[in-house]
């Protein structure tokens, strides 16, 4: 039940951080429309619009934080915890093609390059710079371990380096003229945020066809549980993700004991979660003795 609790306690921490995320990213679309209307800038009504979709991936993950509360039904008997794997792929999709928008318009504007409109575009891309790095420090601690706060985070750090980009490439253009830096830059960036992307969509692909979750080594729980005493045998053994912050495991372990143990039971869960990380145990106990064979322990159930 602790591990469950652990969850909720995470999820109502960062409520406070999609709120106010999602509040500044507002603000600052408002900023932007207005600037761009009055400096008549297509680049900064188009990076509102960018902006905007960025608003969307913040109140996706927060909406599959908060699903991911809800309580196991009839229906559903693991509730919506995988929601939170679905919101980090589609938020990995949306940002492959804001890049692909970007990188698209980039070479656009090199084949012609474009007058930057002066200081308004600095200042306002300055303010994006401010605010979408305040939003992704929100999310730096927790992106390390659920997939779905590193996709809030992602987003919110690429606008952040876009928004960078805009400002150096407009202080060049005005001290140099060379009306390509604006492209180059943004293109250069596009191609950095690009591998963070590529990891999240991978991971996020990953733990949607059931993979074993990164940072877990199978053949380590294989040696723990192989090596516990009168365990003869193990085998039907999975490890795969119930959410971006849970994991489950199964196993069949074979014992030559007669009697089964529940503080035995109760060690070996307590194991797997301080050492491996994983929250959601079920272990069957199998007796050798008996001439029992598992219709599992086959070839197509080990690897």
């Amino acid at each position: 039940m602790s591990h469950s609790h652990n969850h909720h306690h995470k999820i109502n921490n960062y409520n406070r951080s999609f709120a106010i995320g999602i509040t500044l990213n507002v603000i600052f679309v408002i900023i932007e429309v207005t600037y761009g209307l009055f400096a008549d800038s297509l680049a900064l009504i188009a990076d509102a619009g960018h902006n905007l979709s960025d608003v969307m991936s913040l109140l996706l993950a927060w909406g599959a934080s908060y699903l991911a509360t809800k309580h196991p039904t009839h229906t559903r008997t693991y509730g919506l915890r995988k929601v939170t794997i679905m919101a980090s792929f589609l938020s990995a999709v949306l940002l492959f093609v804001a890049l692909g928008g970007i990188a698209w318009e980039s070479l656009e504007r090199l084949s012609s390059p474009q007058p930057v409109n002066g200081i308004i575009i600095i200042v306002v891309a300055a303010i994006g710079v401010v605010i979408n790095t305040a939003t992704a420090l929100l999310f730096v601690k927790g992106q390390k371990h659920d997939l779905n706060i590193r996709a809030a985070y992602l987003h919110m750090a690429a606008d952040a380096a876009i928004s960078l980009g805009v400002v150096i490439a407009g202080i060049a253009i005005m001290l140099t003229g060379w009306l390509w830096l604006d492209p180059a830059i943004s293109l250069g960036i596009a191609v950095i945020i690009l591998f963070g992307t590529w990891h999240l969509l991978k991971d996020s692909i990953d733990l949607s066809i059931d993979a074993v979750p990164q940072g877990i080594d199978v053949s380590h729980i294989q040696s723990y549980l192989s090596g516990l005493e009168n365990v003869s045998d193990i085998h039907d053994l999975h490890v795969w993700a119930l959410s971006t912050t849970e994991t489950a495991l199964t196993v069949h372990l074979v014992t030559n004991c007669e009697f089964i143990d529940n503080c035995f039971l109760q060690e070996v869960q307590k194991h797997l979660h301080h050492h491996f990380n994983i929250g959601h145990t079920t272990i069957q106990i199998e007796n050798e003795k008996d001439g029992y064979v598992c219709i599992l322990n086959r070839d197509e159930c080990k690897f």
